[in-house]
């Protein structure tokens, strides 16, 4: 029993202090913090600042007065009795008073308890003459009282001039450098060089012509729109590995060191394809299946699974290009073939590839402005072409791209650049697009690819006739076409059928120009006329000449 309870009396009720309630009224007043203390704060501070507003002199001249007249820290080590900043700056730094050892206490210090967020708030200083809040916003400064020279020796000893704030300017970041690649985009021969100058149209300045096609560097960006937007290239190829090879297992090395899980998973298909020239390989259907073996070994080691072959729908398809002693990697971010614009479901006999109909329009320098003749349309492939080219609306808009199945594949860039593209397209033609034909089959399926093709009933007027019998939709323009030979001249022809044709020409289109794509190299002749340009094209496996011929009534002598 301790000796308080020893002296305590008997059987009496009464209520004696004790130590602690001693020690409680020793101890100093407790100053507020917290969200309290702030509250008054910032009352203190809105009533001087409306004091200041009503009297800027008769306040300066108090704040000098209480600088002047401000007490020392007691000698107790109490500190100053101020309210507010004063007493919460001390008590942050320890200052103030401390409390008494509590009996018991084993350390002899009384326990504290822990400081709270509320308790470290100090409230920024206030130089003499200037106001300062950060909560709340009184809208432009009021002008103040001029501020004493401080250079002056006899300046207030308690003035203390603004500190010199040192602002920085920071340089802005670099913008980061998209990845670039090297690019490759074949076409059908013949058309290297209008697919270069397309390519440079585009704005991959870079671009050269090779063989069956053209080279240039793009960022993925620009992969996407160069396969949105041309008109010419059958593919487009991103180069992933490059290597001079002595064997055709170097081809298994080269394949397992590229880095294909950035591009596709074991969880999507593949396709690989393989061509060389010149190549002193022995088979082609072996280097491909190293290929194959290397790729999907890479994908075992690395994601733990391999992935499936499909070689009519993959979402994957590698191109192996075997040329002397190296071997060239690509990644075809087209997919199905560009020339398969999506609208051409109905085909007549020998039909003209897309590509090589624009090529042909390109080849033969026609005005988008100007009217346009197919006298021998088919299924209308040339002047569906000449149409979207004459309203700007992008080969690829209306198909889906390998691309788009790849891992990482942005969706949404992708929308933007599409809807860029729709936006751009004009709403009607400038000039008449004609075209006749003798079957009428090929007329109904001319008019279904171009309904196919978003384009109205007045865009192009297909009509049945004969090309003999037809007259000039304008007193000039360009004929470009594709007329039977082959195939489709089937076993009876008629001798007389270039002859007649070309007495219309001479008679109904002179100053229009004539661009027609044969393999029948015997044409001219046959039609008694002298071409001004004959370009070498591949219509598929068929070795073709497009002649170019100027139309002038006087020029030739009638048939």
């Amino acid at each position: 029993m301790s000796s308080d309870e020893q002296d305590r009396p008997r059987k009496t009720l009464t209520i004696k202090k004790t130590a602690r309630d001693a020690h409680a009224e020793s101890a100093p007043k407790r100053v507020r913090s917290g969200a309290r203390a702030r509250l008054v704060a910032q009352q203190e501070r809105t009533k001087d600042n409306i004091e200041r507003q009503k009297d800027p002199e008769g306040y300066q001249r108090r704040q000098q007065e209480s600088a002047r007249g401000r007490k020392p820290a007691a000698a107790d080590g109490r500190g100053p009795v101020n309210r507010g900043q004063d007493a919460r700056s001390s008590a942050s730094r320890g200052d103030g008073p401390r409390r008494e050892t509590a009996p018991g206490s084993r350390s002899g210090r009384a326990p504290q308890r822990a400081p709270r967020l509320d308790d470290q708030y100090i409230a920024p200083a206030t130089p003499a003459g200037r106001f300062y809040d950060p909560f709340e916003d009184d809208g432009p400064a009021p002008a103040f009282a001029p501020e004493p020279d401080y250079e002056d020796s006899a300046a207030e000893p308690f003035s203390r001039p603004e500190p010199h704030v040192e602002i920085r300017s920071r340089r802005p970041r670099e913008p980061r450098q998209a990845e670039t690649f090297k690019v490759f985009a074949p076409c059908p021969q013949g058309l290297e060089e209008a697919l270069t100058a397309e390519m440079q149209a585009l704005g991959y300045d870079d671009a050269q012509a090779g063989r069956a096609g053209c080279s240039f560097t793009a960022d993925w960006s620009g992969v996407q729109r160069a396969n949105l937007y041309s008109r010419l290239a059958t593919r487009i190829l991103v180069q992933v590995a490059h290597a001079e090879i002595s064997h055709e297992d170097d081809i298994l090395d080269l394949a397992r060191d590229t880095p294909w899980e950035r591009w596709f998973g074991a969880e999507q298909t593949l396709r690989v394809d393989t061509s060389a020239i010149k190549s002193p390989v022995q088979s082609l259907q072996y280097c491909n299946l190293r290929a194959k073996d290397g790729i999907c070994d890479r994908l075992r080691e690395r994601e733990g699974e391999r992935p499936s072959i499909d070689t009519v729908r993959p979402d994957a398809r590698v191109h192996l290009f075997l040329t002397g002693h190296t071997a060239t990697l690509y990644l075809d971010t087209s997919g199905e073939s560009l020339f398969k614009r999506g609208w051409r479901l109905d085909k007549g006999e020998a039909p003209l590839r897309e590509n090589l109909a624009a090529g042909m329009l390109a080849l033969a320098g026609w005005d988008p402005a100007a009217p346009l003749l197919d006298p021998f349309c088919g299924s209308g492939t040339i002047l569906i072409e000449g149409a979207w080219i004459a309203l700007g609306v992008p080969p690829g808009i209306s198909r889906p791209f390998g691309f788009e199945r790849l891992r990482g594949h942005d969706a949404y860039r992708w929308r933007d650049l599409k809807d860029d593209a729709r936006s751009r397209i004009l709403p009607q033609l400038d000039a008449p697009l004609v075209g006749y034909d003798l079957d009428p089959q090929a007329i109904e399926f001319a008019r279904n690819n171009a309904e196919r093709a978003w384009l109205t009933a007045d865009s192009i007027r297909f009509e049945v006739g004969d090309a003999r019998q037809i007259s000039a939709p304008a007193d000039h323009g360009w004929i470009v076409t594709n007329p039977p030979y082959g195939e489709r001249m089937g076993t009876e022809q008629d001798p007389d059928l270039w002859r007649d044709w070309a007495a219309c020409l001479k008679r109904n289109f002179a100053g229009w120009q004539l661009h027609a794509i044969t393999s029948d190299l015997t044409l001219p002749n046959q039609m008694r006329l002298k071409p001004k340009r004959r370009v070498p094209l591949h219509n598929g496996s068929l070795d073709c000449r497009l002649f170019g011929f100027e139309l002038v009534a006087a020029g030739y002598r009638d048939a």
